[in-house]
């Protein structure tokens, strides 16, 4: 270990949206090696059981509308844990440069001399897209992607939505399941069409996602219709060529059970 106060490092880490498979290599590998690990809620069992038995793993919750910890007590946390010398891990759902506040805890951990790393992960819209055969461009009909959050950082409805009226935008929202009557409204005074396709996908890129499809007009049905996990709304033309569930992502069976099996494969 460095001496306390010497200046560490924190890698943040994508996660993706659940299954272990859909983790990159270079984030597995960071997991593995981890001393010290401050995960999100969204963070399957799979993907925690990947780090190793010692490691100090710490929920940090970070789940939209639910109780968790503050953002300045998770800087406090990595700083600390760097500073003993640990190797830290902060874990997060899907890619942590999108709605993960990454760009807060580099220049946090920066400003007190910690060196970062940040690991892209899968995103919830493309996992969505994948497992439900739908393209997120598509010549013709969508010559852009707009990844929006519908709450803003206190907990408001987000201002300004004039990006999402091109007809040929997909519209990716995130956490958008408590405000999609409001989001409805703002798109549909922006001008978008109330005909416009629309989907709710619950638990993207699990094997237990399911996917509800029907109009921009009819936004807050499809969140009502009995989804409880974590929800990304997709409003635009491809939606329409979304199938139903997908097995494309099934439960990961091949875990690498310890370092010592990957260093016998690279000898080999």
């Amino acid at each position: 270990m460095r001496p306390e106060g010497d200046g560490g490092m924190v890698r943040l880490v994508g996660a993706g949206p659940g299954s272990a498979d859909l983790l990159t290599l270079r984030a597995l590998r960071a997991i593995e090696g981890a001393e010290a690990l401050l995960y999100d809620a969204l963070v399957t069992d799979e993907v925690l059981a990947l780090a190793p038995a010692a490691c100090l793993k710490i929920q940090t919750g970070k789940r939209a509308g639910r109780a968790s910890m503050r953002q300045e007590t998770i800087n406090r946390l990595m700083l600390r844990l760097a500073r003993r010398g640990l190797r830290v891990v902060r874990l997060k759902g899907g890619d942590p440069s999108v709605f993960g506040r990454v760009g807060e805890e580099v220049a946090f951990l920066r400003s007190h001399g910690i060196e970062t790393e940040v690991v892209p992960g899968v995103t919830a819209a493309s996992a969505a897209a994948a497992q439900f055969g739908f393209p997120l461009t598509h010549r013709g009909e969508a010559r852009r992607v707009v990844l929006t959050t519908a709450r803003t950082g206190d907990g408001g409805l987000a201002g300004d939505w004039r990006a999402a009226a091109d007809p040929e935008a997909t519209l990716a929202i995130y956490m958008g399941a408590g405000a999609a009557a409001g989001v409805r409204a703002q798109l549909l005074a922006t001008g978008r069409c109330g005909h416009t396709p629309a989907i709710a996908v619950e638990n993207a890129g699990r094997p237990e996602a399911r996917l509800v499809a029907g109009t921009l007009a009819t936004l807050t049905e499809l969140v009502d219709s009995g989804m409880t996990g974590p929800i990304l709304l997709v409003v635009g033309d491809v939606t329409t060529m979304a199938h139903g569930a997908s097995p494309t992502f099934p439960s990961w069976e091949g875990r690498i059970s310890d370092s010592e099996n990957r260093r016998q494969r690279q000898i080999r």
